[in-house]
């Protein structure tokens, strides 16, 4: 096993407070736990937001954030659980985005440090205190690691592009109904 230095502590406490963060956040969404909106209110919140369907997209954040932030608490499936959080928080980002960088103006600062955190674990691993260690990194392989990476941007493109697209088609539906009413149609 070698010997536990430093930065294998270092790299269990940044893990743990990571993904204990996500599985709070996580629980928040899909049960209502500490003080959250559970799946319903969730669901609502992101169809006001543009996501559709509200309800799915509640349910794989929730999922995302609760079981990613548990595989990072314990270190096992390393880069799976990094590159769910890191998605799931890059798409947070992109929603924050629009009220600039810092948290307290509602700026995707929080997001995108907690989606930055993600990758880092992803690159550098979960040290030997982990279960992925214990278990000889069968969930966390070199090749696995670049995989998990290389998914993110591509995913979060993906669940931004169809946030934008159904917008645009809401919007125009709005346009199109608004130019009817004005014609007397």
């Amino acid at each position: 096993m070698g010997r536990i230095d430093i930065g294998d502590v270092a790299v269990c406490a940044l893990r743990a407070g990571l993904g204990a963060t996500l599985f709070a956040h996580g629980t928040q969404k899909l049960f209502g736990w500490f003080g959250g909106g559970g799946l319903q209110g969730t669901a609502q919140g992101f169809h006001a937001m543009g996501y559709r369907p509200g309800g799915a997209t509640a349910l794989v954040a929730g999922l995302s954030e609760t079981l990613g932030g548990a595989a990072l608490v314990l270190g096992f499936g390393t880069p799976a659980g990094g590159a769910a959080v890191a998605g799931t928080m890059s798409v947070a980002a992109e929603m924050h985005t629009p009220n600039g960088f810092f948290n307290t103006e509602g700026g995707f600062e929080y997001p995108g440090l907690l989606g930055l955190a993600a990758v880092s674990l992803i690159a550098g691993g979960p040290g030997r205190v982990s279960v992925d260690h214990a278990t000889g990194h069968v969930l966390d392989r070199p090749w696995m690691r670049a995989a998990a990476i290389a998914a993110v941007p591509p995913a979060v493109a993906l669940v931004v592009a169809r946030k934008r697209k159904a917008l645009a088609a809401e919007n125009g539906k709005e346009t199109e109904e608004e130019g009817q009413e004005g014609q007397g149609g």
